[in-house]
């Protein structure tokens, strides 16, 4: 394994021609043009006033030499130091411009990118760290930006050397020819780093991504790494990811690094060779002192700006790697596809599975020509071994996956015809590990339904036990629930989570239980929420508790993908099929049947009148 593995690109990574870069670049400014004009009005003063400052001090030389009036030296003095205030003013506001253009561009740059990372599918960060995506959303776009800036410091500098090399020949044509002949060479070996330079940035920028996605990932788990004691093995791990960073960084920084000096000294040859052939001429009298000094300081001028749009090159490779991973994350092509935008109306709950065939792997399939009818308002659970298919079932019914053959009817219609968002309006869903955002519980509860008053959420809360559930927390509804909900007990985040749904009031119900154990007094709590919501919806649930087996109108028993029995509890129990082994699995040990017989096996006395117990 090479010391750069893991910097590969990503799979919805794609290559730009530059071409197409900076049309999409320049998209993004038109709705600043005004800005961008003012600064280039600016831009054009500053390489004037850059420019004119050598030809004002040649021809005062040559004035002097020519009248022996010393006096003109104040004059040209005042003249200068008026070019420069008015030059330094016009830099300060084309400044001004461009961080306001580039700023706002940055801000439109990254909503279009996080509103594209939003509304990827759920199989998109299934395949791809979300720390790698942030990095594209944050760093890559502040280093856009960089650049942007940078190149309008090169345009500066690009007008100056137009204007300059205009001068040149007013001064001396056989010597701009002499400069104009090199330039070739410059170009030529400026534009042999580009390649090495796009390759270099592209593997710094994916191995700075693995760092972020390292950090996100050490820091969301870091309360499972300490409780096994892994405090240094992510440590470890973060350290490998930094050095590769850092090697990669430390390539890419080599490559841009060894530009400008190599084009300097191309030039520093190109100056030598100029000043040579121009001191012959003073000396033959074919050109001016004053003439000649104009020329090598114009030169030198001339110069500076060349190799910067030279050397700069390479580093505008920086801006145009960063943009092209933004635009690929703007690109990435989802893997949920509507092939309509049909409004919904108020949805009835009937949900048809139609020989569906569905795999998240192409070689792995999950569900082979799978028929499921569930009528509206119906409570069914699923159950199955880990890998059944139960949650492949429920991803489908939300949209968050997209099948690959056969039909999933939602009121009869087509779920791939329907606007998700109307959908998806009227879709409530309960994760196995509920995920609440910082803030307090009310804000959560609130989370789905942005219109309800505090007094309305407090309402239906008291219709679960009294409310007594978050009357035992320290500030009731106000209380800050913590990073991830982390503040709360398991079982009061499944409640928040349950009353999130509740005020939403959705048609249908999903619901993946926790399989954490939570103490009967909040189960039974939990078991009334659900019973609120399952009066007016369609559920589906996949079941971990028994309450829940039992309150279900149907049990669908999940094989390999495949529904192998279905029925009520009693039913299927009664049969001795599969179900009668999960039973005795995973349900059997919640029964008051069963706690009464381990109780009655305890407290039954043996053969010498001893209990158990004793």
């Amino acid at each position: 394994m090479g010391f750069f593995s893991g910097l590969d690109a990503e799979a919805y990574d794609r290559s730009y021609e530059d071409r197409e870069l900076l049309r999409r670049m320049l998209a993004y400014f038109l709705p600043h043009r005004r800005k961008l004009a003012w600064a280039v009005v600016a831009i054009l003063f500053i390489a004037a006033g850059n420019s004119l400052s050598p030809i004002l001090i040649a021809r005062s030389v040559d004035l002097m030499s020519q009248t022996g009036q010393t006096g003109l030296m104040y004059l040209f003095a005042g003249v200068l130091f008026l070019l420069g205030v008015l030059t330094w003013g016009a830099n300060w506001i084309r400044r001004r411009l461009i961080t306001r253009a580039v700023g706002d561009v940055m801000l439109e740059l990254r909503r279009d990118a996080f509103k594209a990372s939003a509304g990827h599918d759920l199989s998109f960060y299934d395949e791809y760290a979300s720390g790698r995506v942030v990095s594209r959303i944050t760093g890559d776009t502040q280093d856009f930006a960089k650049v942007i800036v940078l190149v309008t410091d090169l345009i500066t500098q690009l007008f100056q050397a137009i204007i300059l090399i205009i001068v040149l020949i007013g001064i001396n044509g056989r010597l701009t020819l002499w400069l104009v002949a090199m330039m070739p060479f410059i170009f030529v070996i400026a534009i042999g780093f580009r390649r090495l330079a796009r390759r270099v940035t592209r593997r710094g920028f994916r191995a700075m991504a693995n760092v972020n996605a390292a950090i996100k990932e050490a820091v969301t788990g870091i309360s499972v790494a300490k409780n096994f004691r892994q405090e240094a093995k992510i440590y470890d791990e973060f350290t490998k990811v930094n050095e590769t960073s850092y090697q990669a960084n430390v390539r890419r920084g080599f490559v841009l690094a060894m530009v400008f000096p190599t084009l300097n000294a191309l030039g520093g040859v190109g100056t030598a060779l100029l000043v040579w052939v121009g001191g012959l001429s003073a000396a033959e009298g074919a050109i001016s002192a004053g003439a000649w000094y104009l020329f090598i300081n114009s030169l030198d001028r001339f110069w500076f700006p060349v190799l910067n749009l030279s050397a700069f090159w390479t580093q505008i490779q920086n801006g145009l790697s960063a943009s092209e991973r933004v635009f690929a994350l703007i690109d990435a092509e989802s893997a949920v596809t509507q092939i309509d935008q049909q409004p919904v109306g108020e949805i009835q709950g009937e949900i048809e599975f139609c020989n569906l065939h569905f795999h998240y792997k192409p070689d792995e399939p999950v569900l082979t020509d799978f028929n499921l009818h569930i009528r509206p308002g119906e409570n069914l659970a699923l159950v199955g071994h880990t890998g059944a298919g139960k949650s492949s079932i429920v991803k489908l019914i939300s949209r968050f996956y997209e099948f690959q053959g056969g039909q999933l009817l939602i009121d009869g219609m087509d779920i791939r015809t329907l606007n998700l968002n109307d959908f998806r309006r009227q879709l409530g869903i309960v994760s196995q590990s509920p995920f609440l955002f910082s803030g307090t519980v009310a804000e959560n509860i609130r989370y789905a339904n942005h219109r309800i008053t505090d007094e309305e959420i407090e309402a239906i809360a008291c219709q679960i036990g009294g409310g007594e559930w978050y009357q035992t927390l320290a500030d009731g509804l106000e209380t800050e629930v913590g990073e991830r909900g982390g503040r709360l007990s398991m079982g009061i985040r499944q409640m928040v989570a349950l009353m999130r749904v509740l005020v939403q009031k959705p048609a249908i119900f999903i619901l993946d239980e926790a399989t954490a154990s939570i103490d009967p007094f909040t189960e039974g709590q939990i078991q009334e929420a659900l019973d609120l919501i399952l009066a007016d919806s369609t559920s589906i649930m996949i079941a971990h508790r028994l309450s829940t087996v039992r309150a279900s109108d149907r049990i669908i028993v999940l094989q390999e993908g495949k529904i192998i029995e279905e029925g009520d509890h009693d039913q299927l129990l009664t049969g001795g099929g599969h179900y009668a082994e999960l039973y005795n699995t995973y349900f059997r040990h919640q029964s008051l049947q069963y706690i009464e017989s381990i109780r009655d096996r305890v407290l039954k006395p043996d053969e010498t009148g001893q209990t158990a117990s004793d």
